[in-house]
């Protein structure tokens, strides 16, 4: 394995990804918390809200407090999710570091997600690129259901680098790949990101890999292999997609940070502080996390 990267990102999701899925609402203290712990870890880049209505994601109401509550460091991107250009007024007044659009690869999963068309979902976006570079804000995107959909199955490779294509052509820094319901295995991931080696620049790409079915952490070292050098991920395995039944959470950031570590791989992220983190949210949600780290730090 000497091909791998000595060195990758990991962008944390979890305060936006994580908690949307949660049917409790969390207080906003605790979030500030939890955000704040993060920021201490050595990670580079969190997600910390989204700015969608609040009557489709109401975990998130609260995105304009919690930007605005959390203490910053200079050394970390704080990122909101942003739907549109309403949500973008908002996450402006927030003065978030980076915006992040969202569509799928796949026709129907993006009706469920967006409640619009693929073709009538890209001048949305479009326009909200434009005033967020405007405004001097980096963008990045994330295309869902990649490797497959809840509600059409497999998604065809050209129609994924058909949106692909559009979304760079706007002016994103970076796009996030999504196996939005964890369905992907490692001959899936290489094949596929394999094809756009060829087109794309895996500098300007991350991997989103979910745990559904455990095979998160190998889809992981598949790309890895590959050279791909930045993947998201969410505490402690929060969340899952609200519009994709069964599906579970991102791979856990710590589970990601421990198998890294444990590979030579630098991640900058202290696992420790990941676990205060994680400790802080499991107590407001009185279950516990899913990651292997956080079960044995309870059993320690």
């Amino acid at each position: 394995m000497n091909n791998l990267p000595q060195d990758v990102v990991i962008k944390e999701v979890g305060p936006r990804d994580g908690l949307q899925n949660e049917k409790t609402l969390i207080d906003l203290d605790y979030k500030i918390d939890m955000i704040n712990q993060l920021s201490n870890s050595g990670l580079s880049y969190i997600e910390i809200t989204s700015f969608v209505h609040p009557k489709w994601i109401p975990q998130l109401q609260d995105a304009v407090d919690v930007a605005k509550k959390i203490d910053r460091r200079d050394d970390v991107t704080y990122a909101a999710l942003v739907p549109n250009m309403k949500g973008l007024e908002r996450a402006l007044e927030a003065d978030i570091d980076e915006v992040s659009i969202f569509m799928s690869a796949s026709e129907s999963h993006n009706q469920n997600n967006i409640n619009k068309s693929i073709a009538d979902t890209y001048p949305v976006l479009q326009e909200v690129v434009d005033e967020a570079k405007a405004s001097g804000k980096s963008v990045r995107g994330y295309i869902s259901t990649v490797f497959g959909c809840p509600y059409e199955g497999d998604v065809s490779v050209d129609q994924v680098m058909s949106v692909c294509d559009r979304l760079f052509s706007m002016g994103i820094d970076e796009l996030s790949i999504g196996d939005t319901i964890g369905v992907a295995n490692p001959v899936q991931v290489h094949n596929v990101l394999s094809t756009m080696k060829e087109r794309f620049d895996e500098n300007h790409l991350a991997l989103h890999f979910h745990d559904t079915r455990g095979m998160a952490l190998a889809n992981t070292l598949a790309a890895l292999q590959l050279g791909f050098k930045t993947f998201d991920g969410s505490l402690g395995g929060l969340g899952g997609c609200p519009y994709a039944k069964g599906a579970s959470g991102n791979v856990a950031t710590d589970d990601l940070v421990h198998m890294l570590s444990k590979m030579g791989v630098n991640t900058g992220v202290q696992l420790d502080e990941l676990l205060k983190a994680g400790q802080t949210i499991e107590s407001f949600l009185d279950k516990p996390l899913p990651s292997k780290q956080m079960e044995l730090a309870r059993r320690m």
